[in-house]
């Protein structure tokens, strides 16, 4: 499609590639660090289970296979955390960008303003779902066929999946501080292993919810691919085509005639309509 200088093509959609290929590599970096985190989750409950089976640590073997897995595991968290910390500022960037692109294709038809594309993602409690909305409304606006031709599945499956990973995240972390704090105490050897058990539950809640951000993280990929191919061929289709206006038809009255309901007008008979006296005989 010509375009402008500078990439923008013609209407002023951004269509450019750059900063849609670097989200699309980021969230790959972020599937594979959610793999290896899962893995360092596996360690750890598989050293809290040997543990079980053996009662209290007190072995340099037993403290060693601690240290390491706990390593591992904080290892992968930080990496985890630069990884989403990275695609979250490209995909703000992303994100706004095609809602802009929105606002070309359907102006006026949006419920939030551009500036919301990447304040409702860092605001709380209004980031459980004025994304969504923002990302329905762009939908709406990209889609080809029309508004109702938008497809949702999509996009419904990649933000339920999105609140799920996060509402199980944060419910991991409070039975983990709990667990933690437990063991920090001197405790009888029932209380140990309720606390220790509690931690091993935890980390099982956690582990689900970085499954389900890693098939998450493939549902967006997904996402940024489709509603990229709506824009382009939205944008490729020009702008909606505006109904016909009917011509404007000027009134035809007769120079003279009888009017509805009334006497006939014009000049008496037998006068020239262009002199003011009877006309020549």
């Amino acid at each position: 499609m010509p375009g402008l200088p500078g990439g923008l093509p013609f209407g002023g959609v951004d269509l450019r590639r750059g900063v849609r290929i670097a989200l699309n590599v980021l969230l790959g970096v972020v599937a594979l660090l959610a793999m290896l985190q899962i893995a360092a989750i596996g360690q750890q409950r598989g050293v809290i289970q040997d543990i079980l089976a053996n009662g209290h640590p007190g072995s340099s073997a037993s403290d060693a296979a601690v240290d390491d897995a706990d390593s591992f595991a904080d290892a992968m968290t930080v990496l985890s955390f630069l990884g989403m910390a990275a695609t979250a500022v490209l995909w703000v960037i992303w994100f706004r960008r095609v809602r802009l692109n929105a606002e070309v294709f359907a102006p006026g038809t949006h419920r939030f303003g551009s500036g919301w594309a990447v304040g409702s993602w860092f605001t709380p409690v209004v980031n459980l779902w004025f994304p969504k909305q923002m990302a329905n409304d762009i939908y709406r606006a990209s889609a080809p066929g029309g508004p109702q031709s938008a497809p949702k599945g999509l996009l419904n499956a990649w933000w339920t999946l999105w609140i799920a990973a996060n509402v199980l995240n944060t419910v991991g972390d409070g039975m983990s501080s709990v667990a933690s704090s437990r063991l920090r105490r001197p405790l009888a050897d029932s209380d140990w292993k309720g606390a220790v058990e509690l931690l091993n539950s935890s980390l099982a809640v956690s582990g689900f919810s970085v499954l389900l951000l890693l098939a998450d993280t493939a549902l967006a990929l997904l996402v940024v691919r489709q509603l990229t191919r709506m824009q382009e061929q939205r944008a490729m289709a020009g702008p909606p085509a505006m109904p016909p206006v009917p011509p404007v038809v000027p009134s035809a009255v007769p120079p003279y005639g009888v009017p509805f309901g009334g006497a006939p007008y014009g000049p008496p008979p037998g006068q020239n309509p262009f002199s003011a006296g009877p006309a020549a005989s």
